[in-house]
């Protein structure tokens, strides 16, 4: 819900940008290995060149953190690993304490 909150006013704002009749000069594109031109209304070019401009800094961001996942991947791997050696630890130690009691009962002489 909160999401929405913030995208909605966002959203508002691009589809009045998108709509507004200021931006509906029609611009051409040309791209530059090619022979290929593209002619679009301003506002959809600006639209277009912020959602790649969107898209290319999630996967820089997405790239980024790769190296920070799979640190935490390899400490949760680690803790688990010690979790269990100290489980197996504590019922050795359990397993010894009832042991020597066990062995210190029948070493005191009866009354």
């Amino acid at each position: 819900m909160l999401r929405l909150v913030f995208a909605a006013p966002v959203l508002l704002i691009l589809v009045l940008f998108a709509l507004s009749p200021q931006n509906r000069a029609m611009t051409t594109f040309g791209f530059w290995p090619t022979d290929f031109l593209l002619t679009l209304p301003l506002s959809l070019a600006m639209l277009g060149a912020m959602a790649v401009a969107f898209v290319l800094g999630a996967l820089v961001l997405w790239f980024s953190l790769l190296a920070a996942r799979r640190r935490a991947r390899r400490a949760e791997y680690a803790a688990r690993l010690l979790d269990a050696q100290v489980a197996e630890l504590k019922a050795q130690l359990a397993t010894r304490q009832t042991a020597a009691q066990s062995a210190s009962r029948s070493l005191v002489p009866a009354a």
